[in-house]
């Protein structure tokens, strides 16, 4: 099998399955090892960059995907249907961004650090695939921990966690914006 009729094969593999597809499955598929697959879907990702292709391979932790351009967003918008889903409230997002950042943690840590109740918002974020249960404490009353999911690098455009932005980051901008004010 040459190069042009795995990449073919690759492309197929990410079109179907339209989640992420681990590197471990498609090796595995295509009969090659890790590296070397890594190295091939690297190629593609660069030959679908230099040819502006409509479609892109995208990566979450050890998983690629195919998706769209985002700035093809204001094209893709027009053809759907507007959907009826909510944006996430203040409440919900303030509560995303604590677990995000100290995860894993239970409901009780959210909620001394917001010093408000997040059931609520825990619910709403588990509903809208951001956050998951990720195990229980081993301790009185076995409280649920909590995570965020695939779904949450790939909505916020992150590879891995370790792209969030640095706390110390999102301070600089904020003292920023309110001396701009």
């Amino acid at each position: 099998m040459d190069q042009r009729e795995i990449k073919s094969i690759i492309e197929s593999l990410l079109f179907i399955w339209g989640e992420p597809l681990s590197i471990k499955d498609i090796s595995k598929v295509i009969q090659r090892d890790k590296i070397e697959t890594e190295q091939i879907i690297k190629d593609m990702k660069d030959d679908f960059d230099y040819n502006r292709r409509g479609l892109q391979i995208i990566q979450i932790n050890d998983s690629f995907q195919l998706s769209t351009r985002p700035e093809h967003y204001e094209w893709i918008e027009k053809l759907c249907l507007p959907k009826n889903s909510k944006t996430l409230s203040n409440a919900a997002l303030e509560t995303l961004s604590i677990i995000a950042y100290k995860q894993p943690i239970t409901r009780v840590e959210v909620e001394s650090v917001r010093g408000v109740k997040c059931d609520k918002s825990i619910t709403t974020l588990i509903e809208k695939n951001m956050v998951k249960e990720v195990g229980r404490l081993d301790k009185t009353g076995r409280p649920i921990i909590y995570g965020t999911t695939e779904y949450f690098l790939k909505y916020f455009g992150l590879e891995n966690l370790e792209e969030l932005p640095k706390i110390k980051e999102l301070n600089e901008i904020n003292k920023e914006e309110n001396n701009t004010v």
